[in-house]
């Protein structure tokens, strides 16, 4: 775990992250260049280091909370839906997680895939890279087609403009 030398948990964060007025990050977290971090988000930290890579974006009210020997490891260009829940796991780069989706600890999410709305993921399960991955249990239901390997990088351009929209100040809002 990173401590300061007060031995206090601090994030680490990266000066062109954006987070998002009541999202909120603590402890061990290291966050990537481009990320961002939505409304109500909640990332934390405190049994397990937490990574978000690059240019991946935290939809609102999504809940990260690693486990005692069990980090969570989000790899660059991942889109974790609204309301997802990620425990003590690893998600390669370019994926997507969809609505609602819950994962568990231990659980490995190869690269290029997608995680379906809803899915619940539980502990000690792993697939592989290109994964179309449903259900409650969430099972494995085939191979991404090359068209659907491009969803995911849409969603990351989308975000990324939204970034550029709120810091120019063309969406505002109250709370």
């Amino acid at each position: 775990m990173h401590k300061q030398d007060t031995g206090i948990l601090r994030p680490r964060i990266h000066e062109s992250v954006f987070i998002a007025p009541g999202a909120r990050i603590y402890g061990d977290v290291v966050v990537g260049p481009g990320a961002s971090v939505w409304f109500n988000a909640v990332v934390r930290a405190d049994e397990g280091r937490i990574e978000i890579g690059a240019d991946t974006n935290i939809q609102d009210n999504v809940t990260i909370h690693s486990d005692l020997g069990a980090p969570v490891i989000i790899g660059d260009r991942v889109t974790v839906g609204h309301g997802a829940v990620i425990r003590g796991c690893r998600i390669g780069e370019d994926v997507m997680i969809g609505m609602n989706a819950t994962i568990m600890s231990h659980v490995e999410i190869g690269a290029h895939s997608v995680v379906g709305a809803g899915a619940f993921i539980p502990y000690h399960k792993s697939f592989p890279p290109g994964s179309m991955i449903v259900g409650s249990p969430a099972r494995l239901v085939r191979q991404l087609t090359e068209e659907e390997l491009t969803f995911n990088q849409t969603a990351i351009d989308i975000y990324k403009e939204l970034v550029e929209r709120y810091r120019a100040g063309e969406i505002t809002g109250v709370s």
